[in-house]
């Protein structure tokens, strides 16, 4: 049960006009923001205020297309009728009391939107809690975050990797998504680079992607956590998500014919 930490907005201090954002955890904490200029990336920002917070090994960006829900109160310009539509992903329905409170939207009833496939399965979550076990507990937190003075932190540029070609069926195209610039995401793309050259012998293209640059290709490609490897041709996509050291499982996700050679 979430309670009303010192963090608690008061309604008196909800613009007529916003757009909100809502992020929970497993546990029921809450992070949110209200919005009146509507043009800040906040579910990227709430992530990194969560893992700063909790004290987490890195954003947790799975949250986002499970335990997020999100309003916006528009005026109609013809009307001048304030309009207010509310969405909440089916994790957090259990919530529209609170989030009716820190949105001072009164009884609204909220619409339950369904999630992307395959990313809210409870058992593919589950295999997150090791890894972010504060997320499993209840902290008591009910937080407001305001856009002054907080910003997504921009990361260092990433080794030069090949283009992505255009897909052909002669090759593969892969895309790898990850956090920033940091000792793991060498060591990843040093251990993929070395697999991916040992043990295929079709051609491939590999583009490495910074989800805090490209946030919207990561939205386009159902990106939740990193690291995350995405075939995307040849046609079906896969992908594997989580450690890519086990090499000969990263093989079977690419669907490879090839035989494994582990040197």
């Amino acid at each position: 049960m979430i309670g009303y930490g010192s963090n608690f907005a008061s309604n008196a201090q909800i613009p007529e006009l916003f757009k909100g954002i809502a992020l929970f955890t497993p546990g029921g904490d809450l992070i949110y923001c209200i919005d009146p200029q509507k043009q800040n990336r906040w579910h990227l920002q709430l992530c990194i205020v969560l893992q700063e917070m909790l004290t987490l090994a890195e954003p947790p960006h799975f949250l986002v297309p499970c335990y997020t829900a999100t309003v916006d109160r528009w005026r109609d310009p013809q009307t001048q009728q304030i309009h207010t539509v509310a969405e909440a992903y089916p994790f957090v329905m259990r919530h529209q009391a609170v989030l009716n409170a820190v949105f001072g939207i009164g009884t609204l009833h909220w619409q339950a939107i369904a999630p992307p496939e395959g990313l809210c399965d409870p058992l593919m979550l589950s295999t997150y809690q090791h890894l972010f076990p504060q997320l499993w507990q209840d902290h008591d937190l009910v937080m407001r975050l305001d856009g002054a003075g907080l910003s997504v932190p921009e990361p260092q540029p990433l080794a030069e990797l090949p283009p992505t070609a255009e897909p052909t069926a002669q090759g593969y195209v892969l895309r790898l998504y990850v956090s920033g610039h940091t000792a793991a995401t060498e060591q990843i793309l040093q251990n993929l680079h070395h697999l991916l050259n040992t043990s295929m012998q079709t051609p491939y293209t590999l583009k490495v992607i910074d989800i805090y640059k490209n946030p919207e290709q990561a939205e386009l490609d159902q990106v939740a956590a990193t690291p995350t490897l995405v075939r995307v041709w040849p046609r079906p996509v896969r992908r594997i998500v989580g450690k890519l050291d086990d090499m000969a499982k990263v093989l079977q996700v690419l669907g490879t014919t090839e035989p494994f050679n582990a040197g």
